[in-house]
């Protein structure tokens, strides 16, 4: 064979991968509403940028008939590019090659793009289309992935974006990932399918309604981001790589969003209602507040009664909790827990100042949440923010009640800058619950309660929860205007951005879990 032969005998080669697994499987892909793992990548990376490797890799197996069928690539599309001129490193699942089913080599270019991406110091992006394990190779393909997942976590973000069929063990790769995507009504993820729950508990289940985007965004919170096509999952993606930074060393990046850092929200207070247990949304002050009013939000339908997201602050990335009144009142149960202590240790370690936006009236009571262990749960929000050592701002914009302030970050837990609005009151507990137990002697002698249970609370309102008492002992910084929200947070942001805060030398600390 010539030189000249050996060079078109690669591009024959190469034009055999670049089709994946044949006009067929393809035309199956796009008439069930999916794309094929080639028009993904497209999508997801700059033009031209990315880069391929272990386009002909094949498996090694030799059983079961398999040395018949051995697809260039073995059902995985590896390599790097750019997401906006950034180098991101990805592996995207070709389900149109034997059903993009894992064994070792298809396992092995996974783990050594994970691992080349960790080493470079850049993101890595899964996307994920799989049939499962391919069980004529035996057991251990996925072992070695989540071994490399756990290996990069805390070093570059890790994404992942079920865009079909994730079941068995593989579910535990992207649950080991920092953000899960899933595309409505095509993206399902579990451990035991249908077939064998219908066997098991005689139960009937379809595919989504087990593990659909809709239970694991709103029920099982496994899921962070609901996509409504390949196409809106792909642009998702990209949108949450601008607000992170490459990896743990590095600053998130800075964006122009032309939005005036003195801007001011004259009309904020006008959200907040006059009585002190109305509802309001928080989306709504945290738009005024935010560069240009837009909010990354993280886990939207799951806890809602606590809110998480990225935006930005005069063009520098932030991370965003706070209590939703207008859903439970905004009490911390046991979801919202996990949601936002996972969500404060991703922001510290990936240099992501946190900024809390508080209004909560407490825990959530119940005998169903003490059984399902809020105490546990609960815990994991005071670990995260302590733990964390990045710039934390907090702003109390109305109730800061008893240990549920505590998880939303004051002064001892850490917090860098206290501030409250007017409108704030500070306190173990409630004024008319805090009345009931300072006066239940005199209450039982006084002829009109009420009105004595009203004029106690009163004083204790004016007296102990006033947020000039709290400036007064220091547990508030500041004071300030509403309207002022957004300057006030960016120029504390500006003092803090070289802070320095060393933990004490531990290997590492033990996060309830």
């Amino acid at each position: 064979m010539s030189n000249k032969e050996k060079v078109e005998e690669l591009s024959r080669a190469e034009e055999k991968a670049l089709k994946g697994g044949g006009e067929k499987r393809i035309n199956r892909q796009h008439a069930e509403g999916k794309l094929t793992a080639r028009e993904r990548l497209e999508l997801l990376v700059d033009k031209g940028s990315f880069f391929e490797l272990g386009m002909m890799a094949q498996h090694q197996c030799h059983d079961f008939g398999m040395e018949k069928k051995r697809p260039l690539g073995d059902g995985v599309i590896t390599g790097y590019g750019r997401i906006e001129g950034r180098k991101i490193f990805v592996y995207i699942q070709d389900f149109t090659v034997m059903g993009g089913s894992v064994g070792f080599v298809h396992s092995d270019k996974i783990c050594r793009t994970i691992n080349m991406a960790r080493e470079s110091g850049v993101p890595v992006i899964g996307l994920l289309d799989s049939s499962g394990a391919r069980i004529q190779e035996g057991s251990g393909a996925y072992s070695k992935i989540f071994y490399e997942n756990v290996k990069a976590s805390g070093v570059v973000p890790q994404i992942s974006a079920v865009m079909g069929n994730c079941a068995g063990g593989g579910v535990y790769s992207p649950a080991l990932t920092d953000f899960v995507f899933m595309v409505k009504d095509k993206s399902q993820m579990f451990i035991t399918g249908p077939n064998v729950i219908k066997a098991v508990t005689g139960k009937d289940i379809t595919m989504q309604e087990l593990g659909g985007a809709k239970p694991h965004s709103t029920v099982s919170g496994v899921c962070d981001f609901v996509a409504s096509d390949d196409e809106d999952c792909l642009k998702k993606i990209r949108e949450l790589i601008s607000f992170l930074p490459s990896n743990y060393k590095e600053q998130p990046p800075k964006v122009d969003t032309g939005d005036d850092p003195n801007r001011c929200a004259d009309d904020i207070l006008d959200i907040i209602p006059e009585r002190l247990k109305a509802a309001y949304d928080m989306h709504k002050v945290i738009n005024k507040i935010v560069d240009r009013g837009e909010f990354l939000e993280i886990k939207p339908k799951f806890a809602p009664n606590m809110i998480t997201g990225l935006a930005r602050l005069d063009g520098s990335t932030v991370g965003i909790v706070a209590n939703q009144p207008a859903w439970l009142a905004g009490v911390i149960d046991c979801d919202a827990s996990d949601k936002a202590g996972s969500f404060y240790r991703f922001c510290d370690a990936f240099n992501i100042p946190i900024i809390t936006f508080v209004d909560v009236p407490g825990y959530l009571p119940g005998v169903e949440q003490e059984y399902k262990g809020i105490i546990r749960h609960g815990a994991k929000m005071l670990y995260g923010f302590c733990e964390a050592t990045v710039p934390k701002l907090t702003c109390i914009i109305r109730k800061a009640y008893g240990g549920a302030f505590a998880a939303m970050g004051p002064k001892v837990m850490g917090a860098d800058v206290i501030f409250a609005w007017p409108t704030a009151e500070v306190a173990v507990m409630g004024p008319e619950a805090a009345a009931n137990i300072l006066y239940r002697n005199e209450l039982n002698e006084v002829e009109d309660k009420e009105r004595f249970k009203e004029e106690k609370a009163n004083y204790y309102r004016k007296m102990f929860t006033s947020p000039f008492y709290g400036a007064s002992n220091q547990r508030i910084d500041i004071i300030i205007r509403p309207a002022e929200t957004r300057p006030q947070l960016i120029k504390a942001l500006e003092m803090l951005k070289n802070k320095q805060q060393t933990m004490p030398d531990k290997k590492h600390g033990l996060m309830p879990v």
